[in-house]
C-alpha cells in the first residue's frame, strides 16, 4: 500500500477536508520525532506519578483518592507544558467548586483524559474503560485512581454504578463519557448511554456538560503518532438540574443533554471557522 493510500481524510466543519498524516514528508518526520519525545516523557513522568499515587493509598479511600487526582492534575500540567500544549477554560456558566456534579463530556481522543483531569477543580472520580488497565505503569495508576467499567458484563456495569453512587455519597463529583467509546461517526456526538442520567435522577445530582473542543486535533483516535502541540479548550455549559425528573423520564433527560452538547459543539465549530477566515483575510 502506498503512503498516499494510507492517508486518512477527515471531514471538519462546513464540509471542508483535512488530511492526516501531513502530506509533507519533512513535517511528518518532525511529528514522529515529537511524538517519540512526548511518549518518553510520558513514561518517565508515569514512574514519578506511580510512587506518589502509591503513597496516596496510605491516606485511605476518600482522602487518598482525592490526593491522587491532585497528583494527576500536576502530572497533566507538567506533561502538557513540556510538549507544547496549553489548556484554556471557557465558562458559559460558573462551576460551584463546593457543589456536586455529574460531569459529562464528548469523547473523541485519548487526550480527553488529560483534558478531564485539568478541567475539574474539585474532588472527582472518573469512570473509564476497563481495557485501559492493561497498559504497563499507566494501567496500575488508572486502576487505583479511576472507576473502571466492563461494558460487556452486566455485573461489571452494576459494580461501577455502585462505585459511582458511593463517590457521590461521599460528596465527591463524578465524571462520565456518556458516549462510552470514541466518536468515530464524523458527527458531533454519538448516541448516549443511560447510566449517567439514571444516576443523576436517582441521586438528585445536577449534570454539568463539558465540551472538549480540540483534543481530537491534538491526538487523533487512530494512535499516539498523531500527537500535535497546541491548545486544548474546555467549555463549561450551564448546569442541567434533575429535580423535576423521574426515572420514567431518563430518555428525555438524556436527549436534552445530548441536544445541548451538540448545539454547543456546532456553535464553537462555526465560530472557529469564522475566526480562521478572518485571520486569513488579515
Amino acid at each position: 500500500m502506498t503512503a498516499a493510500a494510507k492517508e486518512t481524510t477527515l471531514r471538519t466543519g462546513e464540509g471542508e477536508k483535512k488530511v492526516y498524516p501531513p502530506r509533507n514528508a519533512v513535517l511528518r518526520t518532525l511529528q514522529i520525532v515529537y511524538c517519540i519525545y512526548a511518549l518518553l516523557l510520558f513514561v518517565v513522568l508515569m514512574f514519578v506519578v506511580l510512587v506518589l499515587v502509591l503513597l496516596c493509598t496510605l491516606l485511605g479511600k476518600v482522602r487518598g483518592g482525592n490526593a491522587m487526582y491532585k497528583v494527576m492534575n500536576g502530572w497533566a500540567r507538567v506533561w502538557c507544558f513540556c510538549i507544547g500544549m496549553w489548556h484554556k477554560e471557557i465558562y458559559e456558566a460558573p462551576v460551584d467548586k463546593s457543589a456536586q456534579y455529574i460531569f459529562v463530556a464528548n469523547h473523541i481522543s485519548y487526550m480527553d483524559i488529560p483534558a478531564a483531569v485539568l478541567s475539574i477543580h474539585q474532588p472527582i472520580r472518573i469512570l473509564g474503560k476497563q481495557e485501559m488497565v492493561k497498559y504497563p505503569i499507566f494501567g496500575l495508576i488508572y486502576r487505583l485512581a479511576a472507576i473502571s467499567v466492563d461494558r460487556t458484563s452486566a455485573e461489571g456495569r452494576a459494580r461501577s454504578v455502585r462505585a459511582l453512587k458511593a463517590a457521590l455519597a461521599q460528596h465527591i463529583s463524578i465524571f462520565i463519557f456518556p458516549e462510552g467509546t470514541f466518536n468515530e461517526t464524523g458527527g458531533p456526538l454519538k448516541s448516549f448511554y443511560d447510566g449517567a442520567f439514571r444516576i443523576a435522577i436517582e441521586t438528585r445530582t445536577p449534570i454539568k456538560p463539558l465540551l472538549f473542543l480540540d483534543t481530537h486535533q491534538r491526538m487523533h483516535y487512530r494512535g499516539f503518532l498523531e500527537l500535535t502541540p497546541g491548545i486544548t479548550r474546555t467549555v463549561y455549559l450551564p448546569d442541567v438540574p434533575v429535580d423535576n425528573y423521574t426515572m420514567a423520564q431518563v430518555n428525555e433527560l438524556r436527549e436534552k443533554v445530548h441536544s445541548i452538547m451538540v448545539d454547543g459543539l456546532l456553535r464553537y465549530q462555526k465560530k472557529y471557522k469564522q475566526d480562521e477566515r478572518i485571520a486569513v483575510a488579515k
